[in-house]
Parts: C-alpha cells; structure tokens; sequence
C-alpha cells in the first residue's frame, strides 16, 4: 500500500525508572551522511553513536549504532555579574559537513558554543630520542645512538577536543545555532539577537538582527528559532512567539532588521475562536527549511505547518498534531505544559516531516498520501523488529479497545526532540533519557 510501517530497532540509555535529571535527552541530530547520530543532555554531556557497518551491509539493511565516543562539552558555569548561574544543558547539536578524517560539530548551551574536532586514533610512535615512550625525559649523557621513531598500531580511541570557544555574546539564552551552507560561518539566536560568526573567529560576531525595544517594557515578541538556508548563504529565516517568520537575505543590509518576507496566518476572523491562550499557542517552537530549500515547516502548540518560501500569505499544509488537547489548554497552561518547546523534522526527500507529543507519542505525517500516524516510544515494544501498532487518542463517548483517553495522557512524558536519517527511513526519538531508534518494517 506504499505506507511505511516501522518498527522498533534499538533503545539506548538505562531501563530503570529512576531518571537523573542529568541524564535527560535535550537534542538530537544526524550527521549529513547519518552515520553519526549526537545526542546532547542536560548533564552538559554528549554522546555520538555510530552506524553499525555490519547493519548497513545486511539484507535487509538494519538502522543499528553503537555508542562511538562520549564526552562532557560543557560544565555548569555561574555569573557573578548578574548572581546567574549557567546550566550545563546542551541546548543544541549542529554537524559540520565533513572534510577530512576527522568530524567537526558545533554545540552550545545557554550562552557558550563551542567546536568539536572528533577523531581517531589507531597508531602511537614509539622510539623517541629525547623521551621514553611514557614521556618520561631521557637524560641526553644516556643518548648514544640516534633511533628512527617507528608507528606501531594500537587499540582505536576516538578523541573529541573543542577547537574552538564562542562565548560572550548573548545577553539571553541561545536557543538555535545553524551552520551556513558556506561550511564558514554560523548564525546564533537567543531571545532578541541573532549573530553571525566566523568558525575560525572566536572574539568577535556580526550582530545581524537585534529585535530589543529601547524601552524593555515594550517588549512584545521574542526570537524562538533562527535558521540558514540549505544552498542559499545569504538567506536565514526565524521565528518568533507572535506566530510570525521572517526571511531575511544578508546582501540587502549588514543589520537584516527589515525582513525580506514575512510568512503569517492571516487571524481567524471568527471572534468566538479568539481564546486567552490564543497568542501563547500561536508561539512557534521550531522552524525547519526542507532540504530542498523552497519549503519551510513551523511548529507551534497544536499544529505544525508547511510554508511555500514564494508563499507568504498562509502556508499551503496544516497538520494537526494533537487537536484533543484545545479543550484542555486550561489545564495544561496550571501545569507549565503549554510552554512546551516541540521541534519538528523533514525527512531525506521532504516527502515527510515529523514532531513529537505528550504520553511518549510522536507523529508522523506523508505528505504525499495525506496520511498520518501517531506511534509511541514504548520500553513495552524493546524486542528488535516489533512493528509499532499506530495509537488513538478518544476524547469522548465510548472508548475502543485500542484507544487512549485524552485524561489517561501522561503530559510528564513529552517527546520534544527527533532526528530523521538523510538517507534512509531511520528515526531517532528522544524519550526523556531514552533514545528510540526505529526503522521502516524489515
């Protein structure tokens, strides 16, 4: 029928219901090939797992990884300035493409970004004239003879070393960060500015949107997400907490206060719609440009949306993602969750995007077929190639056998974060401090 199914392929992180704060997923990203897979947490840590080559060269091809290399990227700082102190949470996750042996990323959390060099070792030298081989200093009246240093093989180690620091130059927190397809320079967005940089320069950035009123008490709107385009260096797009998004192109002035465009839902003239929650779901938690580049999608409370770039005036598709909670936003707004910050991915063709929701539920939509489904990230499903049954939410009447209640929804168990392979039909899910990968059915 040409409808993917998928199922279930790996879980990563420890079973146990006892959850570190620490240990809670907060990005997820594939690398450009998808043969690296990042995850960031809240403990400042970063994990990167590997594609398993002997899942690749088997008929069918399996979406395994393994875990590759895991380092602490950051470390909880404090301001004495402002008496603020600085999580070590990993806010983002952003791959370089790749131009040597080694892979580069970027990752930031509230106000520090810095680069990553992540490479490998399978060789030491041995035989130093000036040291021995545990570094020690080797007294020179001993040196009588002059040795060839030889390599010899040794175990492999995956080194991860930052290159590079960026800091100092948000006043708020960092919520995007996103590489130009130039592969040199980066943009980054916290609440009212975004800056531009260089990779290679660290004590100094390019101010390029700075929406701060002169009088804080003005302030209306803030920036939730900023973004490059895939192919075009001098466009970026960003959204903000009204429901808005602006494109901006660089050419037309160093300071892109003036948008290009603006992409808005003309306002629903139906006055009954018009709730107290209205602006607060309008708010945009993500924007994503497809890898194409003339669509773009946008998450907000409800709904996630697909936008023509020649398009301003409305987007062209509406996915609802979980309608049945309108009727609850009284209840969800006592309890934080309408604050929620979802994201939303395209898949490798942007045939197919993707955005997560409460009770460890997360969507998928086809755009071509007009179909969607809701699967859940379940520890009740762990046995390698389960196909994942699509679940129903009831909001009324009488419930089916297979159905949830909207009141049995567990709102502590959010899918915020998901990463689709470029490639392949390989998905990664982040579920509080598990890591779900499922793959289309073998």
């Amino acid at each position: 029928n040409g409808e993917t199914s998928w199922c279930f392929s790996q879980i990563k992180g420890a079973l146990d219901d006892d959850v570190t704060e620490a240990d809670i997923i907060s990005c997820v990203e594939f690398n450009h090939d998808g043969e690296l897979l990042a995850t960031g947490d809240k403990g400042g840590r970063v994990v990167i797992f590997q594609r398993d080559p002997s899942s690749k060269a088997s008929t069918p091809r399996r979406g395994e990884y393994n875990v590759y290399s895991t380092f602490q990227s950051h470390e909880p700082e404090f301001d004495y300035l402002k008496s603020l102190e600085i999580e070590e949470k990993i806010n983002k996750i952003r791959w370089l493409k790749r131009k040597n042996q080694s892979h580069f990323l970027l990752s930031t959390n509230d106000k520090t970004i810095k680069l990553w060099k992540v490479s490998e070792r399978d060789k030491r030298v041995e035989g130093y004239n000036t040291r021995e081989d545990n570094g020690s200093i080797r007294d020179p009246a001993s040196i009588n003879a002059l040795r060839v240093p030889s390599i010899k093989p040794m175990d492999l180690m995956v080194e991860a070393s930052p290159r590079r620091i960026f800091a100092n130059a948000h006043t708020y927190h960092i919520n995007s960060i996103s590489v130009n397809s130039d592969q040199e320079t980066y943009l980054s967005a916290d609440d009212l500015r975004i800056n531009l940089w260089h990779l290679e320069i660290t004590d100094q950035s390019f101010n390029i949107v700075d929406i701060k009123p002169a009088n804080m008490e003005e302030l209306t709107e803030v920036i939730t997400a900023a973004e490059f385009h895939p192919t075009e260096c001098n466009v970026f797009v960003y959204s903000s907490s009204k429901g808005t998004i602006r494109l901006c192109d660089m050419r037309s002035s160093a300071l892109c206060d003036r948008h290009a465009k603006l992409f808005e839902e003309p306002e629903d003239v139906d006055i009954t719609n018009k709730s107290f929650f209205r602006e607060i779901i309008s708010s945009i938690s993500d924007v994503k440009l497809s890898n194409s580049g003339r669509y773009m999608i946008s998450r907000d409370y409800l709904s996630i949306k697909v936008w023509d770039l020649h398009m301003e005036t409305k987007p062209i598709e509406t996915y609802p993602v979980h309608e049945y909670l309108r009727t609850k936003l009284c209840s969800l707004y006592e309890n934080d969750c309408i604050f929620d910050k979802f994201e939303c991915c395209w898949n490798g063709n942007d045939s197919a995007i993707m955005t997560g929701s409460y009770n460890n539920f997360f969507r998928i939509f086809d755009r071509n077929t007009n179909k969607d489904v809701t699967l859940e990230a379940s520890r009740d499903i762990i046995k390698p190639k389960t196909v994942l049954k699509p679940r129903k939410v009831c909001t009324g009447g009488k419930r089916k056998k297979d159905e949830i209640s909207v009141d049995c929804l567990a709102f502590n168990k959010r899918i915020l974060h998901t990463a689709w392979h470029p490639l392949e039909n390989i998905i990664a899910v982040a579920a509080t401090n598990n890591l779900f990968i499922f793959q289309d059915k073998f």
